[in-house]
């Protein structure tokens, strides 16, 4: 990717974040999904089905974001995988969460990537319990958002933590995969 792109999308993500975007509180929104984290380990006891919840919620949130983020920010087709990846860092991050993950460790192929969080609006004043650190994702929900919205423009990706500050690691990682890309369905009838 050019960096012209990059300072195009980074450029375009700070003015839709000032200008064209609602904002909320952050200490509300952070305790308000500690809150929702809470109760769906206190309703599953199990940490992997939490995850899986979380996950299942981002996906719904993603199928619905890329309309919004789509409308507000009129960003064409990206050209390639790691356009899509710098338009996410850039635009949508900075647009919805009000900062840009660096990314990096691309795979040779071109078909993975990592997004460095410096930080997580999510897990902001967490801590979680010895028990929970080795199991529990806390902010997979970002998984399943990235999941939905990119599977709404046509690619099938798979995304998880490989790091995690909460679980003590040095910094949080998301790592995104390229399964394929999807051929759009024409519905019936409408050929």
């Amino acid at each position: 990717m050019a960096s012209g792109t990059g300072t195009r999308a980074r450029t375009a993500g700070d003015d839709i974040w000032k200008t064209r975007v609602e904002k909320i509180n952050a200490e509300l929104f952070t305790m308000t999904y500690g809150s929702l984290v809470a109760q769906l380990v206190k309703d599953y006891e199990d940490y992997s089905e939490v995850n899986k919840q979380l996950e299942k919620m981002g996906y719904n949130i993603g199928v619905r974001l890329i309309e919004d983020f789509l409308a507000k920010t009129n960003v064409g087709k990206c050209a390639d995988f790691k356009e899509t990846a710098e338009t996410i860092s850039k635009v949508g991050f900075k647009m919805f969460l009000g900062f840009s993950p660096a990314v990096a460790n691309w795979s040779a192929d071109g078909k993975e990537f990592s997004l460095l969080l410096e930080e997580n609006p999510l897990a902001e004043f967490v801590e979680l319990p010895e028990d929970a650190a080795a199991e529990l994702s806390y902010s997979n929900i970002l998984c399943g958002v990235l999941r939905g919205a990119l599977e709404m423009v046509l690619m099938q990706v798979e995304c998880s933590f490989v790091s995690d500050v909460l679980r003590g690691d040095d910094t949080t990682e998301l790592r995104v995969k390229l399964v394929k890309f999807l051929e759009e369905e024409v519905p019936m009838g409408d050929d």
